[in-house]
């Protein structure tokens, strides 16, 4: 099932405490400080990889937490960092505050990372803290917390559009190895279906794109969501019915898609 958008919630992990401890033998007159640092709070990372085209795992599993810090502890031994939580999504993925609509990044490229949430800082031990500073000094800091929205815009070197049952998922099966759904009716493909166009060395992505309806621009048809995955497209193929059984003429055909693109 094609997923191009979905909303998780995700926390990093919290700093760990610093240790307060005193050491103390025969041999020295006055205790000696040697509590640990914390370890630093796990970061919350989403990167992209090309193995994955669909934000699917995300419909089911929204909630992301990353490792809290160790604590400190004596003889100044500081405490283990806490592991990072790391969220794979498709290139071409937008990354979103869910709460502020604040864009965060726009992933377009194999492998790159963000950190969508920081790790807290951990507390310091009483051997490097000053002295009489204790208490709350020695808590750690809370990891961030946020809910964020993905959203999949499709990364392809082509797009094909045009009215339903224009013949775009024929077209694709044909020039690639893709096997879309094709059948005599309207809307069968439900969602946008990457091929791959081989020639010589080359290779070129080409993306079938769901049938457009009047009013697609303004979400008619879920026309608004598959209209979002041209926005990265470098040329659209237009693919217009002008067989005697065509229900439209070609000429309002072809306007009618021009239309829906320019309003988009």
């Amino acid at each position: 099932m094609f997923i191009d958008k979905a909303e998780i919630s995700v926390k990093a992990g919290s700093g760990g405490n610093g240790c307060i401890s005193f050491y103390r033998d025969k041999y020295t007159r006055y205790a000696i400080r040697d509590g640990g640092n914390g370890g630093g709070g796990g970061n919350i990372r989403i990167v992209t990889s090309k193995d994955i085209d669909t934000l699917l795992d995300y419909r089911y599993k929204r909630h992301f937490k990353a490792r809290n810090g160790g604590h400190g502890s004596s003889n100044k031994k500081t405490g283990s960092m806490g592991a990072d939580a790391v969220i794979m999504v498709p290139v071409g993925t937008i990354v979103r505050d869910a709460d502020t609509g604040l864009t965060l990044r726009d992933l377009t490229e194999e492998g790159q990372t963000l950190i969508a949430a920081k790790g807290g800082r951990g507390a310091r031990g009483n051997a490097v803290l000053p002295k009489g500073v204790a208490g709350d000094k020695n808590r750690g800091e809370e990891g961030e917390s946020r809910n964020l929205t993905l959203e999949l815009k499709l990364i392809a070197d082509a797009a094909i559009v045009g009215l339903p049952n224009a013949g775009k998922s024929s077209l694709i099966s044909l020039i690639s190895a893709a096997h879309p759904r094709i059948a005599p009716f309207a809307f069968t493909t439900k969602s946008p279906v990457m091929g791959i166009v081989k020639f010589d060395d080359t290779s070129v992505k080409v993306l079938d794109v769901p049938g457009l309806i009047e009013g697609a621009h303004a979400g008619r048809g879920l026309g608004d969501g598959f209209l979002r995955h041209i926005d990265r497209c470098r040329a659209l193929i237009h693919i217009i019915d002008i067989s005697p059984a065509a229900d439209k003429d070609p000429y309002d055909s072809y306007n009618i898609i021009n239309n829906e693109l320019d309003l988009y």
